[in-house]
C-alpha cells in the first residue's frame, strides 16, 4: 500500500511537471503587449497602449516611427497570416502543404500578378511618403522576425521564417483585385448555355440590366466646407486565406439623424477564416491620426476614420474582367490570330516548388488580351485557347498610392482625388465627415466596348472587333455627393446610368439594397443603437414576394397535413432568417429543389456551375419565380410538357420529403440552428487532430442569404448550410459622439493561438454587439498593458 501511494504520488508530480512544463513553454509564444522592446529604425521613443480588445494604440512623434512600429505589431500577431497570403500570388502555397495545393499555385502564378508586380515596382517613386511608410511598415515586420517568437504554425508545418519586401505587399493586392472578379465564374457558364442549348434559353439567363427598386442613385452636389465556375470554386476553397465577396455600407446625412450629424456604417462580406482578414490599428502623431483596420502586409488602413471623416468599402461588382477565344496559327501553335495577322505569343516559364515532391515546371502562353488559361486551370475542357483580360495587369497600378491618399485626406476633394486612382478592383468607397458631408464613388477605371457586344459570353480574340473602345473619365463613374435624399448606400447591386448606359456587371440581387433602402426611407432621426440593430438585421424584404409568385402558381388542397403546415409557416412568415425559426429551412430547401427542377435537366452536370455562380443564381431566383412561362420548366427527360405550377408543386413535395427524413416528422423540429452553422477555420485546422485547438466554433447563426446580416453558405443537395462567409467587421462611426464609435470582428484581433484576444470577440460578434473604438486619448491610457519602443542608438 505504501508503494502505490508512493508511485502516485510519483505520477501526480510528475504531471504537475510535465503541465507546468507545457504551461512555461505555451507562455513563450505570447505576443508581447507590454514591456519595453528595442527597436531599429526609429528616431524616437513609441508608446503604444493595448485596450481591452488587444488593439494597439500607436502614440509616436512622426507617422516612419509609427509605421515602423505598426509592422512589429501586427507581425507578433498575424505573421501567420502575413506568411500565407504573400505566397499566393505568385504561387508558393505547395511549397508548405504539398502536392494538393499545386493546382492552385498553377493557377495564381498563371494570371500576371507577379509580372504586374514587377513593371510596378520598377516605376515607384522612392521619395514619396507612400513608399517610405511601406518600406517602415516592412522593417517592424522584418524586426519582429529576426527578434520575436516564432509562431507554432512554422513549427508544425516545417518552414522557415523569411523576411518581407514590398513585392510581398504588391502581390497581396493583387490577389486581393482578382478575388474581386465575377466574370470567370460566369461568363463561361453562359457561353456554355449558348452553344448547347441555344439562344432561346440563353435569352432567360442573361442577367437583366434595368431599373429595379434597390438600384443606386447618383449626384453629384458641391463638398460642404464644414466549368470553370467549379474549378474557380475549388480553387477558392482549397485557399488558407479568405477571397473577397461581397458588403454593406451606408452613410446617413446629418439631416436625417437625431443628433444632425453624419453615421456611417460598413460591413465588408468576406470568406471567413482565422485568423479574420481585419486587423484593428490607432496610429497618432502631432499631425496624424486614423483609426484603421489593415490586410495582412497592407500599411495604410483600407477602413478607417478619425475624428474628421470616416471610409469605408464594398465590392462594385463592376466587370473588369473579359475572357476571350484565341485563334492558334494551325501551321504554328506559339502564334495566334489577330486582325492584322499572326503574332507570336508571349512564353513564361514558371516553377512551382512542392514540399518533399520535385519542383513542378510550366509555360504560360500570354496573348494580347492575357494569359492563355487552359494550361493554368483545370476544368475547361474547350480546346480552343481561352484568354484572360484582366484591368488590373492592363493599365498602370497606383493601389498603393490609393490607399494611402484614402487613410491621409484633409477634406472630401483629397479624398475623392485618392478614390480616382484606382483602376481595379472596382470599388464602392463610402464616405461621411464631421463637416457633414456624406458620399459614395463607384471606383475602378470603367470602359466601352461596341454597343452590340454581350460581355456576360466569352468574346472573339481574333477579329478586332471584340477590343475596348474608351475608357471613361472618372466623373462619368457613379457616385453620388451630398445628395438631396441625404444618403447613400452600397449592397453590391446595380449602379444608375453611366455616360447614358447601365454599366454591365456581375451584380448581386436587390435583397439587401432594397432592405436598407426601405429602413433608411422612413426614419428621420437615427441614432447609434438604431444603427447597431439595422447592421445586424436578419429580414428579407424579397422572400415574401417570392414565396406568393411561386405558391400561387398550383393548387394546394391535395397536399398533406405536414405539407400543408410548412406551406402555412413559409406563407405567413416575415422573411427573417432566425436560429429559432423553421420557416427559413423549408424555405431554403425549396430554393433548391425548385431550381434543381427548373433548371438541372437542362444543364445536366452544368448545373453545378450554375449553382457555382452565386451572383448569377441568386438572381434568378426571384426572376423566374416572378415568370409565368417559360423555357426551362419543361422537364425534357418526359413526354409532358410541364408547365410553373407542376415544377414548383413537385419541388415543395420533394423539400417536406426531405425534411422529414433529415429532421424529423414535426415541422416545429426543423429550425435553422439545425443546419446552419458557421466555423471559422485556420490554415491547420484542417489537420483533424488540429482542429479543435485552431479553429473558433461551431455556432449556430441568426441571419441567412441576402439579409443585411448575410451569411454566405453554398446551396447544394445536403441539406445543411455551413456558412463560409459574413461580415468581416461590421463598423460604425457617429460624428455627433465619435470617441464612442463602435465596431466587432468575426472572432479576435489576433492570430496567435496563445492570446487571449485570438477568439474573444466571437461570442458578441454572434449576438449583435459590439466593442468602442477607442479615440480618447485619457482613456487609451489607462490601458492595463503598455509597450514600449525605445529606439537602438
Amino acid at each position: 500500500m505504501k508503494i502505490l501511494k508512493k508511485i502516485l504520488k510519483i505520477v501526480i508530480v510528475l504531471i504537475v511537471i510535465v503541465s507546468v512544463s507545457i504551461w512555461l513553454y505555451a507562455r513563450t509564444f505570447y505576443p508581447v503587449y507590454d514591456g519595453e522592446v528595442v527597436l531599429d529604425n526609429i528616431s524616437e521613443k513609441v508608446t503604444v497602449y493595448y485596450d481591452d480588445s488587444g488593439v494597439p494604440h500607436i502614440n509616436a512623434q512622426n507617422q516612419k516611427d509609427a509605421y515602423t512600429a505598426l509592422g512589429y505589431v501586427h507581425a507578433q500577431d498575424r505573421l501567420w497570416q502575413m506568411e500565407l497570403i504573400r505566397r499566393i500570388a505568385p504561387g508558393r502555397l505547395s511549397e508548405i502543404f504539398g502536392v494538393k495545393l499545386i493546382e492552385t499555385d498553377v493557377f495564381f502564378s498563371g494570371l500576371g500578378i507577379e509580372e504586374n508586380t514587377d513593371k510596378v515596382i520598377a516605376a515607384l517613386d522612392t521619395n514619396s511618403e507612400a513608399y517610405k511608410y511601406t518600406m517602415a511598415y516592412l522593417e517592424g515586420i522584418n524586426q519582429f522576425i529576426e527578434e520575436g517568437r516564432t509562431p507554432l504554425e512554422y513549427t508544425l508545418v516545417g518552414v522557415e521564417k523569411q523576411k518581407f519586401t514590398i513585392r510581398d505587399v504588391y502581390n497581396v493586392f493583387g490577389y486581393m483585385s482578382f478575388s474581386f472578379a465575377m466574370a470567370h465564374k460566369t461568363d463561361p457558364f453562359l457561353t456554355g448555355i449558348k452553344e448547347k442549348l441555344g439562344t432561346a434559353y440563353l435569352a432567360e439567363l442573361g442577367i437583366p440590366i434595368h431599373k429595379n427598386t434597390a438600384i443606386l442613385r447618383n449626384e453629384k452636389n458641391p463638398e460642404m466646407l464644414g466549368g470553370v465556375a467549379r474549378a474557380m470554386n475549388h480553387i477558392y476553397e482549397s485557399l488558407p486565406v479568405s477571397p473577397f465577396i461581397g458588403s454593406n455600407s451606408w452613410v446617413i446625412g446629418a439631416n436625417k439623424t437625431k443628433s444632425g450629424r453624419v453615421l456611417f456604417a460598413n460591413d465588408p462580406h468576406i470568406g471567413f477564416s482565422q485568423p479574420s482578414v481585419w486587423y484593428q490599428s490607432h496610429i497618432k502623431t502631432p499631425d496624424y491620426e486614423i483609426y484603421g483596420f489593415n490586410l495582412a502586409l497592407t500599411p495604410f488602413a483600407l477602413l478607417g476614420h478619425n475624428k474628421d471623416y470616416a471610409y469605408g468599402l464594398t465590392m462594385f461588382e463592376n466587370d473588369d474582367v473579359d475572357l476571350y477565344f484565341e485563334q492558334n496559327n494551325p501551321e504554328n501553335s506559339n502564334e495566334y490570330k489577330t486582325k492584322d495577322g499572326y503574332e507570336k505569343y508571349r512564353i513564361l516559364e514558371k516553377t512551382i516548388k512542392i514540399k518533399d515532391r520535385p519542383d513542378s515546371t510550366f509555360q504560360v502562353k500570354v496573348s494580347r488580351h492575357g494569359p492563355i488559361m487552359n494550361t493554368v486551370m483545370k476544368g475547361i475542357d474547350d480546346p480552343r485557347p481561352l484568354a484572360m483580360q484582366w484591368i488590373y495587369t492592363k493599365l498602370d497600378n497606383k493601389i498603393l498610392d490609393v490607399s494611402y491618399q484614402l487613410s491621409h485626406a484633409k477634406s472630401l476633394s483629397e479624398f475623392k482625388e485618392g478614390a480616382k486612382l484606382l483602376h481595379a478592383p472596382g470599388l464602392n468607397i463610402m464616405y461621411g465627415d464631421a463637416k457633414d458631408n456624406i458620399a459614395w464613388f463607384a471606383s475602378g477605371k470603367l470602359y466601352k466596348y461596341r454597343d452590340s457586344l454581350n460581355r456576360k459570353l466569352i468574346l472573339d480574340g481574333a477579329s478586332g472587333d471584340d477590343e475596348i473602345v474608351e475608357y471613361l473619365d472618372f466623373e462619368e463613374n457613379p457616385q453620388a455627393i451630398n445628395p438631396s435624399w441625404n444618403y447613400v448606400y452600397s449592397a453590391n447591386n446595380q449602379p444608375d446610368t453611366i455616360a447614358g448606359i447601365l454599366y454591365p456587371g456581375y451584380y448581386l440581387p436587390e435583397d439587401r439594397g432594397y432592405r436598407i433602402q426601405q429602413l433608411l426611407e422612413n426614419k428621420d432621426d437615427w441614432t447609434r443603437e438604431d444603427v447597431e440593430e439595422m447592421i445586424f438585421d436578419v429580414t428579407s424584404p424579397v422572400v415574401a414576394r417570392n414565396v406568393q409568385n411561386l405558391m400561387n402558381s398550383f393548387d394546394p388542397k391535395d397536399l398533406n397535413e405536414n405539407e400543408k403546415k410548412a406551406l402555412t409557416i413559409i406563407t405567413e412568415w416575415d422573411g427573417a432568417y432566425k436560429k429559432e425559426m423553421s420557416a427559413p429551412t423549408v424555405y431554403t430547401r425549396f430554393i433548391y429543389e425548385f431550381l434543381a427542377g427548373t433548371f438541372k435537366d437542362e444543364m445536366g452536370d452544368s448545373f453545378e456551375d450554375f449553382m457555382s455562380t452565386p451572383a448569377f443564381m441568386k438572381k434568378m431566383i426571384g426572376t423566374q419565380a416572378a415568370k409565368t412561362t417559360s423555357i426551362w420548366w419543361d422537364d425534357i427527360t418526359t413526354e409532358d410538357v410541364e408547365e410553373k405550377g407542376d415544377i414548383v408543386k413537385k419541388a415543395f413535395k420533394n423539400t417536406v420529403g426531405f425534411l422529414e427524413n433529415q429532421l424529423g416528422a414535426s415541422v416545429d423540429n426543423w429550425q435553422w440552428s439545425k443546419v446552419a452553422s458557421v466555423e471559422h477555420g485556420h490554415a491547420l485546422g484542417q489537420v483533424p487532430s488540429l482542429r479543435g485547438y485552431f479553429n473558433v466554433g461551431p455556432f449556430a447563426v441568426d441571419g441567412g442569404s441576402e439579409v443585411i446580416n448575410n451569411q454566405l453558405f453554398k446551396l447544394n443537395d445536403s441539406g445543411f448550410y455551413k456558412v463560409h462567409a459574413g461580415p468581416s467587421t461590421r463598423r460604425i462611426v457617429d460624428f455627433s459622439d465619435v470617441e464612442n464609435s463602435v465596431s466587432i470582428l468575426p472572432t479576435g484581433q489576433s492570430g496567435n493561438v496563445f492570446s487571449k484576444h485570438y477568439d474573444d470577440q466571437a461570442e458578441k460578434y454572434l449576438k449583435g454587439e459590439f466593442v468602442k473604438m477607442l479615440l480618447n486619448q485619457q482613456e487609451i491610457e489607462k490601458s492595463k498593458n503598455i509597450l514600449s519602443f525605445i529606439p537602438k542608438n
